[in-house]
């Protein structure tokens, strides 16, 4: 499923009108046929609902589900915002047709008080008064209306997007706060990116037969990773399969004042199939970890207080990838460690620690052939990129595909709708997880699962999608089987990998 900007999406319906020949009163029917018929679904019979409705295609959208609302027998109450000669285009036509059939509708113009009144009583308020073009704030009256909308205790649905919101991300004035959001076709970006992400709740999504080709050919690369994608591309083990078959994997990480981090990404690389797992750290602390996973094997390293001194014999090891950061320290055997490991012709993940050092061998990763990640989060992206995290959060999409095309690696930027971005451009959106996974080891957990999935997949890009989505459903699974989204503790993600991996594989 494509993700799409305002502009793209602008294309996509020009397409479909010029180029295919599909007109744009029959996609209006044919968006508000769909609509109806998702609302439907979710609305009792018995449910007082009013459809707001604006002068452009949003407010289109919403006449044809309330005439089909009403040709149901529903108690509906349209409320026009703007005057009706204001309606343009296949708007207008949508209009006529509800008239035609017999519908009355109310005009707002004149009659602010009944509706502030008005719209208190309502069970359900269904938003289809601004579309993808606003920008900035606001202006009145639909300024009031949203937040006479935002005070009622309705249940709010939103079309396409809720009104007020803008569609690419951003800052949020004022905007209406919808229980769902359903949106028409291709999802856009503001879904997904913060802070205009809160407003849009549940998200919903209806196809309205604008034909494929027109979506790929006016649209980037960028998608949402499902589960039916995880289903087609988890890689599947063969009878005739050994430890040998799954890869042989080498994690490097641990100090002194951090023990637990690359255990967790160890213990989590087992758990998502790696045949194979070597756990580096510095000897001085060989003796406190080398008994939490004793599945795996150790490999003492020279140290220097506590942590890696940065020398390290890589001769004598048979490997098919590597994982280094969790829980390294900062130091400068850090940093001469991982120039090492750059050199190493295998798939390589960077995380944590690992990733503080970007700027002194960013140039090298240039260099690889074999598939490198690096997976930061928000501070560690503006870290990486010289500036600030709240210029991060405005631009994830921008930034962490500039990052994944400019050095030929791909990007796990990690947070809510954890964006995987590759080198040829493409973007992958993962939807699982919630804040459960907002603690220390989430991320050395999720590492562990990275390079365990690179070497049980042909694919870098569908081993890293997968092992995200994963991850975050875990997280899921735990919070609907017993636990809160506050006590979830790293070990506990672990141990509900099986049950999310079973999940999956019942589904093949």
């Amino acid at each position: 499923m494509y993700i799409v900007t305002a502009a793209e999406m602008y294309e996509i319906d020009r397409d479909t009108t010029e180029q295919i020949g599909i007109s744009a009163d029959s996609l209006m029917e044919n968006a508000g046929q769909a609509l109806f018929h998702k609302l439907r679904e979710r609305i009792p019979y018995s449910a007082r609902v009013a459809v707001l409705t604006g002068k452009g295609n949003n407010g289109g959208d919403g006449l044809v589900i309330a005439r089909m609302f009403k040709s149901y027998g529903y108690d509906v109450d349209v409320w026009l915002v703007p005057p009706k000669e204001k309606v343009k285009g296949a708007a207008k036509t949508a209009l006529e047709v509800y008239e035609r059939s017999g519908y009355e509708w109310k005009p707002y113009s004149g009659n602010e008080q009944m509706f502030a009144a008005h719209i208190l009583q309502y069970d359900v308020i269904i938003d289809a008064l601004l579309g993808i073009g606003i920008k900035g704030d606001v202006r009145p009256p639909y300024k009031e209306i949203i937040q006479l909308v935002n005070r009622s205790r309705a249940f709010v649905y939103a079309i396409d997007l809720p009104s007020g919101t803008p569609s690419d991300g951003g800052e949020v004035e004022t905007a209406v706060y919808a229980d769902a959001t359903i949106t028409i076709q291709c999802p856009k970006l503001g879904a997904y990116t913060f802070p205009a992400a809160d407003n849009y709740g549940e998200l919903l999504f209806v196809d309205i037969g604008i034909p494929p080709l027109a979506v790929k050919r006016n649209a980037a690369p960028r998608f949402v990773w499902k589960e039916d994608d995880v289903v087609r591309t988890l890689s599947k083990r063969k009878r005739s399969s050994h430890k040998g078959t799954y890869g042989k994997l080498l994690v490097i990480g641990g100090s002194r004042q951090m023990t637990g981090a690359v255990t967790f990404t160890a213990k989590a690389a087992l758990r998502s199939g790696a045949g194979l797992v070597t756990v580096a750290v510095p000897d001085d602390i060989y003796s406190v970890v080398a008994n939490r996973v004793p599945e795996a094997m150790y490999y003492p390293c020279p140290a220097r207080d506590g942590a890696f001194s940065g020398s390290m014999d890589m001769s004598s090891l048979d490997i098919d990838a590597i994982a280094v950061g969790p829980g390294m320290g900062r130091t400068d055997g850090t940093k001469k460690l991982v120039r090492t490991l750059l050199k190493q012709p295998v798939p390589l993940v960077i995380d944590a620690d690992a990733l503080f050092f970007w700027d002194d061998y960013a140039e090298l990763i240039r260099e690889r052939k074999a598939a490198t990640v690096v997976t930061p989060h928000s501070g560690e992206m503006a870290r990486m990129l010289h500036m600030s995290i709240r210029d991060v959060e405005q631009d994830r999409f921008g930034l962490s595909k500039k990052l994944s095309t400019a050095y030929g690696i791909y990007v796990v930027l990690k947070g809510p709708y954890t964006i995987v971005a590759a080198p040829d451009g493409s973007q992958y959106v993962n939807t699982t997880g919630n804040p459960a996974l907002a603690k220390g080891g989430s991320g050395d957990v999720l590492t562990g699962m990275i390079a365990a999935f690179l070497l049980q997949h042909d694919s870098a890009q569908m081993a890293i999608s997968n092992a995200v989505w994963v991850h975050g459903k875990a997280a899921d699974w735990l919070v609907s089987r017993g636990h809160s989204q506050w006590d979830v503790l790293a070990s506990d993600l672990i141990e509900a990998i099986p049950g999310v991996l079973s999940y999956v594989l019942e589904k093949q």
